[in-house]
């Protein structure tokens, strides 16, 4: 056998991420870890999230130790490794020398939608929360690492689950596997501990919801901050 694939999917809050987890997670290949560095994130800044004490007993809080389990041996010996990664929990001062030996695929969607749907679960969000400044360095590093990233919008899966998923497949060398567009209610073993706060619509679902309103219309400082992750956005999605 030879080396694991090793999947470093980043994107931010809100974003269609857990449904893509799940989506990968039934595959008999694939395990899937979900959001490794949220412990060691919050530790270090010291924010109040929801269930700030219940994360931080989960994970390793040494973002050293977590960049070190994310290239070491694959949960359950599987040849394919999923690992979903909030970019928002890469702090500065947080190891990535080692993204150069996974394949990092960017995974974003429109600010006004993620505006709108973290708005549900929080009221005071800033450009940081929501991630795109830092998913745009990230894209840019791994640029710069000589290789190409692989960037899908949530939009397109959403569109057409089926021909979407088989183009991120392709471009990260992997068979397309029809399980992909389906899964079972509830939760499920690899969800962090969060998930009762944050998973709640991911778990009514049985696979991913067809279509998308039209954009929500921001008002007050959501339009701004929208407005402000709006060239982030673009310039990825640019890559399509």
């Amino acid at each position: 056998m030879g080396d694991p694939v090793r999947i470093a999917m980043w994107s931010g809050p809100r974003n269609l991420s857990t449904a893509m987890m799940y989506s990968f997670a039934q595959r008999a290949d694939c395990a899937v870890t979900d959001e490794p560095f949220y412990a060691a994130y919050l530790a270090a800044t010291g924010n109040d999230h929801p269930m700030r004490d219940e994360v931080l007993a989960s994970q390793p809080l040494d973002p050293a130790q977590v960049a070190a389990e994310c290239l070491g041996p694959v949960p359950g010996d599987r040849p394919v490794w999923y690992q979903k990664h909030m970019t928002h929990h890469m702090l500065e001062d947080f190891p990535l020398d080692w993204i150069a030996k996974v394949r990092n695929v960017f995974l974003i969607r429109h600010p006004a939608r993620v505006v709108a749907s973290y708005a549900r679960k929080r009221e005071a969000l800033t450009l940081d929360d929501i991630g795109f400044e830092t998913q745009c360095a990230l894209y840019e590093r791994v640029i710069a690492l000589g290789q190409v990233p692989v960037v899908v919008d949530s939009a397109s899966i959403l569109a057409d689950p089926e021909p979407a998923l088989r183009v991120l497949c392709e471009a990260i060398d992997l068979a397309f596997d029809p399980v992909m567009l389906k899964w079972e209610a509830g939760p499920r073993p690899e969800d962090g501990v969060w998930a009762r706060h944050w998973y709640g619509a991911v778990h009514r679902s049985t696979g991913f919801d067809i279509g998308e309103a039209p954009l929500p219309e921001l008002e007050g400082d959501y339009a701004v901050l929208a407005e402000r992750a709006l060239p982030f956005y673009e310039r990825m999605r640019a890559a399509i």
